[in-house]
Order: C-alpha cells, then sequence, then structure tokens
C-alpha cells in the first residue's frame, strides 16, 4: 500500500500554466523550512535559496530562461544555487584553512542544493501548488548570477516556477524500474534489452510529439523519424552542449570555484 508520501510522488506533474492567484508567504516560508531539512554534505547547507517574485527582476531572467511562459506567469519563481560563499566567509573569521574553491566544492555545494530544491517541491505539492523545474537556470547561470547579484562562490544550478495549477497535464512515461535499477553491481545490457526498456517511451513521447500542433509541426519540419532523434536533433544537440558546457565552465572560474 503507497504511504501518502509515495501517492504524492506519483502525482506529480509538471505545471507549465498558473492561476493570478498570490501563495500567501506563510505557505512560502513553511516550503522554504521544508527545503532546509534536505540531507546535506557534512551539515554544510552549502547552498543558498533566491525567492523572487518581482515583476522587474523577473522580466530581467525571462529571456535566460529562453521567454518560457512560467517565468512570468507564476507568481513566484525559486533559484536554487550553489554556495560556499558563505561558509568560506564563516571558515575565514574562524582563522581555518580554506578549502573550498574547487570543482569537488562546487560539486557538494549543487548536489546539497538540488536535494533541498527536492523537498521544496515536495512540500510545495503538498500544499496544492505546482511547479516546473527549468534547466536553463543551469545552462544560463552565469548571466542568471549577475542578474541574481550573486557574490563569488554562487552558482545557480537549479530553479522552479512556483503557483497554483491552471492545468492538470497527463503523466509522462517513465523508464521501468528493470533500466534504471541494478542489484550489487552494474549489468550492461543488451541491444534487445535496451530497445525494450525505452520501447514504451518511445511510443507514449512520439505520440504526444504528434498530438501537440506546434510540436507535430517541429517535427515535420525537420524531418527527424523517431524520438531518440528529437532528443538529440532538436532539444539537447551537441552543439547546444558544448555551448552551455563552456558557458558552466566560465562561470566556475568568473565565481572562483576554479
Amino acid at each position: 500500500m503507497n504511504t501518502k508520501a509515495q501517492e504524492l510522488m506519483s502525482r506529480h506533474r509538471s505545471i507549465r500554466k498558473y492561476k493570478d492567484k498570490a501563495v500567501p508567504e506563510d505557505i512560502i516560508d513553511s516550503i522554504l523550512e521544508s527545503s532546509t531539512k534536505a540531507s546535506s554534505s557534512g551539515n554544510m547547507q552549502a547552498y543558498s535559496i533566491i525567492v523572487t517574485k518581482d515583476v522587474n527582476v523577473k522580466r530581467k531572467l525571462s529571456p535566460l530562461h529562453f521567454n518560457q511562459s512560467m517565468v512570468m506567469e507564476a507568481p513566484v519563481f525559486i533559484t536554487f544555487c550553489a554556495d560556499f560563499h558563505r561558509m568560506r566567509r564563516w571558515v575565514k573569521l574562524s582563522h581555518a584553512p580554506d578549502n573550498f574553491d574547487n570543482f569537488m566544492s562546487f560539486m557538494i555545494a549543487s548536489i546539497d542544493a538540488i536535494l533541498a530544491s527536492q523537498n521544496a517541491a515536495l512540500a510545495a505539492e503538498s500544499h496544492g501548488l505546482g511547479l516546473c523545474y527549468l534547466g536553463t537556470t543551469l545552462a544560463n547561470c552565469g548571466k542568471i548570477a549577475k542578474v541574481l547579484n550573486c557574490p563569488k562562490n554562487v552558482v545557480p544550478v537549479v530553479g522552479f516556477s512556483l503557483g497554483y495549477p491552471d492545468e492538470a497535464p497527463k503523466e509522462r512515461r517513465r523508464l521501468p524500474l528493470k533500466g534504471i535499477v541494478h542489484y550489487d553491481i552494474y549489468k550492461e545490457y543488451s541491444d534487445e534489452e535496451i530497445l525494450t526498456i525505452y520501447k514504451d517511451k518511445e511510443i507514449s513521447g512520439w505520440k504526444r510529439y504528434n498530438e501537440v500542433p506546434e510540436l507535430r509541426k517541429m517535427v515535420l519540419d525537420s524531418g527527424v523519424k523517431n524520438l531518440a532523434q528529437i532528443y538529440t536533433k532538436l532539444k539537447y544537440s551537441r552543439e547546444s552542449h558544448i555551448e552551455y558546457s563552456r558557458t558552466i565552465y566560465n562561470c566556475l572560474i568568473d565565481q572562483n570555484f576554479l
């Protein structure tokens, strides 16, 4: 039997349309408090959370999130940042060695931030709110850091729009457990197993791209033939991933993590 927590997680949907309704401050505070209860490396809590409601700030963020409608339409946008700025100041004031200006520190802080964001997401959904994670947070982390006035050693890594849902999207298919879980050691797949693992996703994903008019046009115009090609030719091209890799690398240099 599913627990209430499992039921909550199973109902998760990415919400892109929101009601014109403010989120009460006490609910936001409750969500943020829940986020701080997430696991954290060494209990350092090497992250910061930036809650954005100001329309002018969101207007600056919007193009950096590819002008996705959720940024402006949702009453709240929350950005979770890898943050060793605060910790580094503390250790300096405590006359302790400063060991947190490196890539490992960025990874630790990023994991902390992502764990906190998932706690916040679950807490938000328990209050009847909806959200949508935006991968553009990391893709444009350097420019977003400037808009949000992030000091050195603070890098935006993940963010989501937040508000009361004004849509009820269908459930998106996930890979079966046998395609994700390994016991004791990693078990390599045969070609046949790979195709079986992705079969349902291929069918449902291709159907979705052909049912939504704007997505269908994109597919027809591009000439792609299957879901894998949609992922690698339209959504996540090699060129874009190389460009974003450079963006992140340069941001880590600018923010004193490398």
